[in-house]
């Protein structure tokens, strides 16, 4: 982050306005509104702060900056039209330790003053770090339409509340769980029809049912190949409601940070070398650990759980031991990896089907897969999992039928900002992805559809290894 959001406790407290215009005018308003004691410093008022000087609701210092004003302020927004002005202003609060608000000056400024969603006491900021001022204020268009206006008036009536739900819920998931019921019961929607009363006694009512044992359930959830963009609407709630998540190694950073802040994360990726059995059988018994204490479990598997994802397995883990489960699926790797080189799995001139397989199976399953059928024409092959078998992989189709010539294209890192698509025909296959040093995770395409990407190719860098072929 290059800010740090921080929401400011300025009631009483005094705060500087450098200048006299209309920019001042609007930010000595807003800090008004926030019970600030303002003082506003300039030779000369517009008509709105005059009033507001006037009514004694600001002080007005009249005069050229002087550093003297500073003495006692905890902020100051400089807010004057002159350059050379409101520099000397953030230095000299520099000099002081104050933080100093640069109007449209983000390089002198030491806070910025965030677009704002008010359903006070419930407030949204929203900050484009001071570089982008009107993107900011689309985004707080935006959430205004999802917040209706009863949340404030909730929000007040929790706070209220605040000391009997804790007395009352003492242990954290039970709270939570209350204040969920807060959200979507009768107390938000009696106030939506502006009932306040009755809202009240209906979270009276609330509270004095009794506690039902928490029952715990695990939702297994798939998180796409990277791209937070392309979580699911219910992935994105699975996060928000989960108590422990157990992710895998290949979830990045930019989904977990959606995650609830104070979920318990546990890290139960699979390395290269270690015990991969005896890796899954401590999956299956936290996943059940957790449940049977009554928490909100979310696995959380990197593409579609039941495309190569173990799901399957572990559903069966869960209602062997009577464990509640559901299943939130995810876009899988070949969707993703294909749609973002620009390559159609099917096209009706050049593949009617597709085939998804594994590259990383036993010797026996390898020996076992028909690989005179994967060798014909007119189809889509997406191997996952397939970087370290390439030599193989090319020389198995080829040996079976498919020819030299058939395109390939090796999706590294798809989706995510740093992906590369290396395009080529399979007989070069393996000495193209050495030559470019492809890792893993990298999805494997082969087929004639994959020669679209040289075409219709769109994301993140693209490398046609047609043109030039590396010496094997």
């Amino acid at each position: 982050m290059k800010l740090f959001p921080l929401f400011a406790d300025l009631n009483q407290r005094l705060v500087l306005v450098v200048g006299g215009g209309a920019v001042a005018a609007r930010k000595a308003q807003a800090l008004l509104e926030a019970g600030a004691r303002v003082k506003v410093g300039a030779p000369e008022l517009n008509p709105e702060l005059a009033a507001l000087a006037q009514a004694g609701r600001v002080t007005h210092i009249p005069g050229r900056f002087d550093e003297a004003w500073l003495d006692d302020t905890w902020l100051v927004v400089a807010a004057t039209d002159d350059e050379t002005v409101n520099a000397r202003v953030a230095v000299a609060a520099g000099a002081r330790r104050i933080l100093a608000n640069v109007v449209d000056d983000p390089k002198l400024s030491s806070f910025q003053v965030p677009s704002i969603v008010d359903r006070s006491p419930l407030i949204v900021a929203v900050s484009s770090s001071g570089v982008a001022p009107v993107l900011a204020r689309r985004m707080r268009e935006r959430i205004e339409s999802l917040f209706d206006h009863a949340l404030g008036p909730l929000a007040e009536l929790a706070a209220r509340y605040r000391a009997r739900i804790r007395e009352r819920r003492p242990d954290l998931g039970a709270r939570r769980r209350f204040y969920d019921t807060l959200l979507d019961g009768p107390v938000a929607a009696l106030l939506r029809q502006a009932r306040p009363a009755e809202a009240e006694q209906a979270l009276e009512a609330a509270l004095e049912q009794p506690q039902e044992a928490p029952v715990g359930s695990v939702v297994l959830v798939g998180a796409g190949p990277g791209d937070p963009g392309l979580l699911t609407l219910k992935a994105l709630r699975a996060l928000n409601e989960a108590d422990v998540i157990l992710y895998d190694r290949l979830i990045s950073a930019e989904i977990m940070s959606l995650a609830r802040r104070d979920a318990e994360r546990i890290d139960v990726g699979k390395r290269p070398g270690e015990d991969h059995p005896a890796t899954q059988a401590r999956i299956h018994g936290l996943m059940v650990e957790h449940a049977r204490r009554g928490r909100r479990v979310v696995r959380l598997k990197g593409g579609d759980a039941f495309i190569f994802g173990r799901g399957g397995e572990e559903l069966q883990y869960l209602r062997a031991h009577g464990v509640p489960y559901e299943v939130v699926p995810g876009v899988t790797a070949a969707l993703a990896c294909a749609a973002h080189a620009g390559i159609p799995l099917t096209h009706r001139e050049h593949a009617q089907s597709l085939h998804l397989i594994t590259a990383h199976c036993r010797d026996d399953n390898a020996q076992a897969m028909d690989w005179q059928a994967l060798a014909g024409g007119n189809q889509t092959l997406a191997f996952y999992m397939g970087v370290g078998q390439l030599e193989s992989l090319s020389r198995r189709l080829r040996e079976h039928g498919r020819s030299a010539d058939t395109p390939f294209a090796l999706v590294e890192n798809g989706s995510r900002p740093e992906q590369r698509v290396l395009t080529g025909r399979l007989e070069d296959l393996a000495p193209l992805a050495r030559a470019h040093e492809i890792r893993s995770p990298a999805l494997l395409i082969v087929g004639s559809v994959a020669a679209l990407a040289n075409e219709l190719h769109w994301f993140g860098q693209h490398i046609d290894g047609m043109a030039a072929v590396p010496a094997a």
